[in-house]
């Protein structure tokens, strides 16, 4: 018979192993336990033991096909994808503040984050169906389907996507629009004018560019270019960025610049961010971000989407490295805000092909915008439009180079690899028809406003800062300020 000895100097016997253990030594030893990071990783793989134990069960009894499978699996990529663009927010948020001076630190933040709120509210109510509606609508407008009703429109089914992820999908898209009118417009505008402005853009401009591109309209099928061409934009370059770059454009030209950023004779004084930590954290969130953004726009989990990551990334990468030489060399230093937004016009550049470019492509597409961004900004300034964070260059600028680069760089429809010029000739097209409808309307939007409300702060509420003139509180309350 085997005898065993514990360190309690008791020993036990065998077979039938009987410890006899004081029933104290756990009581005594629980406080003293740390569990390791480790033991929390275990708990999300837990959680997915159990989920798929109860599926498993559940699967038992009503056996899955391959394409119910797949379903599901698509569900869930498009569900994770929507979460890294709404996450996206918090890039925004940080990148503008960390631009803008202290004084407004807390308005940034503010706008940025009632930005979604008000866009999934718009989104839900109006938005949606002007973008996706089938019932009564035509090439110009979607109908039907109102506030996610049971008759919402069925665009989605395409792809095996329930109404709901489809609908966080979007919602995510149309709040990043909205978002990007924050930046340019920062440090002067009234907090309630901004929020009536994203509700008109997000419930009826943005909507409806959209459906011309992805509901269906009419730049689905541009008939004087020959059957079956149509304007692309994969991910948004001109459908996302490029209408909320010509918002933040006509915001900032109706509001004019900020005191003290042009001298009398019109040259620009730098207005310095207050803190550069923020905004290059905000930038790396958004280029995180961007890995729901463009492979999520596959709508399906297939292998696409590691494709579209690394042209997407590649993009990026070389979108910074040519900004920083071009700030270099232009400038006389590599300028860390200019570095920021090489990455950023990289990404914007990159989502109109990201599916259908090469990697040499999207490194091509990537370089071309950081170089473009740099001059933009400086362009600009030289004909003072004051853009604090140069939201109208990244967004704007880059992402019409973007979808112009797919009639160039597509591998199956672009001129540089033998398919003609007829894709180009769609692309402009586009380009030209959703950017004057915006221009239009936006301007109408900030023409009422300021006819009415009156859309810019006080002189001496902006000088003041908009922090306390408009929220009565502090970013950095209790700490020493210049």
């Amino acid at each position: 018979m085997l005898k065993l000895k514990s360190k309690q100097g008791r020993r036990t016997k065998r077979p039938g192993v009987r410890l006899r253990v004081n029933r104290n030594l756990f009581a005594q030893a629980l406080p003293s336990i740390k569990l390791s990071p480790a033991w929390f990783a275990c708990i999300p793989a837990a959680l997915f033991i159990f989920l798929g134990w109860e599926f498993s069960a559940w699967a038992a009894d009503e056996p899955l096909t391959v394409e119910t499978l797949q379903g599901y699996l698509n569900t869930t990529f498009v569900f994770i994808a929507a979460v890294l663009v709404i996450f996206m927010n918090a890039g925004f948020g940080m990148l503008e503040a960390g631009f803008c001076r202290q004084k407004n630190a807390v308005n940034i933040l503010a706008k940025n984050l009632i930005v979604f709120a008000l866009a999934t509210i718009a989104f839900w109510a109006l938005g949606f169906s002007f973008m996706f509606g089938k019932e009564g609508g035509n090439g110009f407008i979607g109908l039907g389907g109102y506030f996610l009703s049971s008759e919402s429109p069925d665009t989605y089914e395409t792809f095996g996507l329930p109404i709901p992820v489809f609908f966080l999908f979007q919602v995510a898209f149309a709040g990043t629009a909205a978002t990007i009118v924050s930046g340019a417009v920062a440090e002067r505008i009234k907090f309630v004018d901004f929020l009536i402005f994203s509700l008109l853009l997000v419930g009826i401009s943005y909507p409806i560019t959209g459906h011309w591109v992805w509901g269906g309209g009419m730049l689905g099928s541009i008939g004087f270019l020959g059957e079956g061409v149509a304007f692309k934009d994969f991910a948004g370059s001109t459908v996302v960025h490029m209408v909320g770059g010509w918002a933040a454009l006509m915001g900032a030209a109706f509001l004019g610049p900020r005191i003290g950023k042009y001298n009398p004779d019109g040259t620009p004084n730098a207005i310095p961010g207050h803190n550069m930590g923020f905004a290059m954290l905000g930038c790396l969130i958004l280029w995180i971000g961007w890995f729901g953004f463009n492979p999520g726009s596959q709508l399906a989990a297939d292998d696409a989407v590691p494709y579209i990551a690394v042209t997407t990334n590649l993009a990026a990468a070389a979108g910074g490295i040519t900004a920083t030489v071009t700030a270099w060399l232009v400038i006389g230093k590599p300028d860390l805000s200019m570095i920021i937004n090489g990455i950023l016009a990289g990404l914007v550049a990159i989502t109109a092909g990201c599916a259908g470019v090469s990697y040499w492509g999207a490194v091509i597409i990537g370089a071309i915008a950081g170089i473009i961004v740099v001059f933009s900004v400086l362009f600009f300034d030289k004909i003072k439009i004051d853009d604090p964070v140069g939201a109208t260059s990244v967004h704007l600028v880059n992402g019409a180079w973007g979808t112009l680069a797919v009639g160039l760089f597509d591998k199956d429809l672009g001129l540089l690899y033998g398919h003609g010029a007829t894709q180009l000739i769609a692309q402009i097209v586009g380009i030209l028809t959703i950017g004057g409808f915006t221009v239009v309307l936006t301007s109408i939007f900030w023409m009422i406003l300021k006819a009415t409300l009156g859309i810019r702060v006080h002189e001496e509420e902006e000088l003041k800062g908009l922090d306390i003139s408009e929220h009565g509180m502090e970013a950095y309350s209790g700490f020493l300020k210049e």
